[in-house]
C-alpha cells in the first residue's frame, strides 16, 4: 500500500529528507564548490579518532581527510556496519543485505556518496512497487493479490484513505510538504514546532486511534494498517513508538521511492574507503583512508578516556584498544551505536553531562531479524495454468514470516528470496532459532499461503540470518524513539554544538543514525557525521567556507525546538562500566 504524497510540481521541486527538526540542506553544503570548510595549515596532519568504521564513521574520515587532517579509524568487525552485504557460499554473484538495503530517493546527502562513487542502483521490489509483478496479502487466511494499488479491494482503500485523511486533518501533510519541496525553512519549523509540542508523549497507535479518520472505521481497519502499512509493509511494530518517528519518514517520502545498490549496500563504505578524492590538501596525490591506514582500520576499542598530556584545553581523547594499545588525539567522533558507551566501552564517565549519559540510555533500539535463501532460479515468474497469474508474489502476511521478498538477478539465474524481514515481537520470535529452524518454519508458513508450490525443491545451499540484537556491536537494528523521547534526541543530535559545554567535555563528537532524529535511515549516518566533521573542524581552530555556511554556523536559525521542563530529561544515568 503506497504512502500517501503529493507528486513533485514544477514550481516548487521535489520532496527531499529535509529534515524538520534541523531543516538544513546538506546536499546542497555537500555539492557547494567551496567544499566543507579548512582548518589551519598548522593542524595539517593532525590525528582525530574515529570510533566505527560504518556509514558515519567512513564518511566522517574520508571529510576530514580531505581538509588535511588524519583521521584513524577503528573498528571492531568489517567495515559498513549495518551496511552489511553478504554473498552466499558457492555462488559470490547472488548478494544480500543484511542490514540497510533500501534507501529512498528523498535522501539526498546519501547520494551524494552514491552517485560520487558511480555506484549502480536499482527500484526496491517492495509491495505494489512498479518493480514488482506482483503483491499477495494474506491476512486471517483470506488472500488478496494485486499488481498494483488500484487492484485491492474497497477494504484496502478505505484503510490507505483513512491513513491519508488522519495525516492531513490532524498533522498538517499538505503544508509541511509544501514547505519541504520550497525549501522554505521558517515554515517547515514554525509547523514542525507545534507538532513536536502537540505529539511528543504520543504514541502512533494512540495517534491513529484518537484520528477521527479511523474512528469512523472498524477496528479491523485499524489492524489491517498495521498489518498491511504502507510503502515497505506492516507497520505494527513501531505501535508503541513516537508518532513524531513515523511522521518523519511520511513527511519526507522516506518509506517510499526505494532503490537498491546493486552488488550489495556495503560496497558504498567499502568503495569510499579506498577512493581518492580528486579535491584535498595536505595529503599527496593518491591518498585514500585505505592508505592512509596501511588498508586496514585499528581494532575494537575497549576504552575513551580524557587525555593527560595534550596541548589542547582540556586535553585530548585517550582511545584504548582491546590489546591494549592506548593513542591520545587532538579530538574523537564516536560513531558506534551509543549504548556501547555504557556496555562494552569503558568510557570516562566525565566526558558527557549527566543528562547527555541519560539520553544515551533512554535509546530505544529495534529488533530485527532476516533470513535469506538462494535459488536455483526465480521460479516465482512462472505463470500457473489454472490462475494464470505468477506461481508466487511479494507477501505480506500476519502469520510468522511477515513479510517476503522476491531478489531477482535475471531469468535462469540464481536469485535470493529474503523468506521473512520482521521486527520487534516478531523478531524476538526467531532470536533462539538458528538459520535452519527459521528457515522450516517460514517454508512451512508460506506453504499456507501456496499450498501448490514446493519452494524448497528451489532453495540451493545453506540459508544466511542475522538478529541485529544478538550482535554484541549492535545490540539492535536501530533506534525509534518512544513517547516522551524528544528531549533525549535533541540533547544528542545537538552535541556537536560545545560552547556550552564545560572544557573538558569538547572535543568528543558523537554521530551515526541513532544520533539522528531519522534513525534507521543511511541519510541520518551521512548528515550527523557531517556536523560532527564541522564540530571537529571548529575544534581544531577551522572555520566553514563563508559562501557555504556549515550546519553549525546555521543553529540558531534551525536548531530543533527545545521543550520546557525537565519533567522528562531531569536525573542522573546510573549503572554500565563507564
Amino acid at each position: 500500500m503506497s504512502a500517501p504524497q503529493t507528486g513533485p510540481t514544477p514550481e516548487t521541486g521535489p520532496l527531499t529528507m529535509l529534515g524538520p527538526d534541523f531543516p538544513f540542506s546538506y546536499d546542497h553544503y555537500l555539492s557547494h564548490p567551496a567544499g566543507l570548510g579548512s582548518v589551519p595549515a598548522s593542524a595539517y596532519g593532525t590525528e582525530v579518532a574515529v570510533v566505527g568504521a560504518g556509514l558515519a564513521g567512513v564518511v566522517t574520515a574520508y571529510e576530514l581527510m580531505k581538509m588535511g587532517l588524519k583521521p584513524v579509524v577503528y573498528e571492531a568487525g568489517a567495515i559498513g556496519g549495518r551496511l552489511k552485504s553478504q554473498s552466499f557460499e558457492g555462488n559470490s554473484d547472488v548478494v544480500v543485505d543484511l542490514g540497510g538495503m533500501r534507501f529512498p530517493t528523498s535522501g539526498r546527502a546519501f547520494y551524494h556518496y552514491v552517485d560520487q562513487l558511480g555506484l549502480e542502483t536499482r527500484e526496491f521490489p517492495n509491495p505494489l512497487a512498479d518493480v514488482t509483478p506482483s503483491t499477495v496479502v494474506e491476512l486471517k487466511n483470506e488472500t488478496v493479490y494485486a499488481e498494483e494499488a488500484e487492484d485491492l479491494p474497497d477494504f484496502y482503500r478505505e484503510v490507505a484513505e483513512a491513513w491519508k485523511r488522519a495525516l492531513v486533518e490532524d498533522a498538517e501533510l499538505d503544508a509541511v510538504q509544501t514547505a519541504i519541496r520550497a525549501r522554505d525553512t521558517a515554515t517547515l519549523k514554525r509547523l514542525w514546532n507545534e507538532l513536536v509540542v502537540k505529539f511528543d508523549d504520543e504514541s502512533f497507535y494512540g495517534f491513529l486511534a484518537s484520528s477521527r479518520a479511523f474512528g469512523e472505521l472498524s477496528f479491523e481497519h485499524l489492524e489491517t494498517f498495521g498489518q498491511v502499512g504502507f510503502g515497505s509493509g506492516g507497520w505494527d511494530t513501531d505501535f508503541t513508538n513516537s508518532i513524531l518517528e513515523v511522521l518523519r519518514v511520511v513527511f519526507t517520502d522516506a518509506d517510499d521511492q526505494h532503490r537498491g545498490i546493486v552488488g550489495g549496500a556495503q560496497r558504498l563504505p567499502l568503495e569510499l574507503w579506498e577512493h581518492v578524492p580528486t579535491q584535498m590538501v595536505h595529503w599527496p596525490a593518491g591518498t585514500s583512508l585505505a592508505s592512509l591506514h596501511g588498508g586496514t582500520p585499528r581494532g575494537a576499542v575497549t576504552g575513551i578516556h580524557r587525555g593527560e598530556n595534550s596541548k589542547l584545553p582540556g586535553g585530548g581523547i585517550r582511545i584504548t584498544e582491546k590489546w591494549g594499545r592506548t593513542r591520545e588525539f587532538a579530538s574523537a567522533v564516536v560513531t558506534c551505536q551509543s549504548w556501547l558507551l555504557s556496555s562494552r566501552i569503558y568510557t570516562d564517565e566525565s566526558l558527557f553531562p549527566a543528562g547527555m549519559w541519560t539520553a544515551i540510555e533512554k535509546s530505544h533500539y529495534m529488533l530485527s531479524s532476516k533470513t535469506f535463501v538462494m535459488v536455483d532460479r526465480p521460479f516465482w515468474r512462472d505463470i500457473d495454468p489454472e490462475t494464470g497469474r505468477p506461481v508466487m508474489s511479494m507477501t505480506l502476511t500476519d502469520r510468522l514470516p511477515r513479510a517476503t521478498y522476491l531478489l531477482d538477478e535475471g531469468p535462469d539465474q540464481p536469485a535470493a528470496m529474503l523468506l521473512s524481514y520482521t521486527w520487534n515481537d516478531d523478531a524476538l520470535k526467531w532470536l533462539a532459532l538458528d538459520a535452519t529452524e527459521r528457515t522450516r518454519l517460514m517454508l512451512h508458513s508460506l506453504h499456507k499461503i501456496y499450498p501448490g508450490l514446493d519452494i524448497g525443491s528451489h532453495i540451493v545451499g545453506e540459508p544466511i540470518t542475522v538478529s541485529w540484537e544478538a550482535d554484541p556491536n549492535f545490540m539492535g537494528a536501530f533506534k525509534n524513539n518512544l513517547p516522551g523521547h524528544y528531549r533525549y534526541q535533541q540533547r544528542l543530535f545537538g552535541h556537536f554544538m560545545q560552547d556550552e559545554l564545560e572544557t573538558h567535555q569538547r572535543g568528543i563528537f558523537l554521530a551515526g543514525d541513532d544520533i539522528s532524529f531519522t534513525a534507521g535511515w543511511a541519510e541520518g549516518a551521512v548528515t550527523t557525521a557531517l556536523n560532527a566533521v564541522w564540530g571537529v573542524v571548529r575544534h581544531l581552530g577551522g572555520s566553514s567556507a563563508p559562501e557555504n555556511p556549515g550546519p553549525g554556523d546555521q543553529w540558531d536559525e534551525l536548531a530543533p525546538v527545545r521543550l520546557d521542563g525537565t519533567s522528562h530529561g531531569s536525573g542522573t544515568a546510573t549503572g554500565g562500566i563507564r
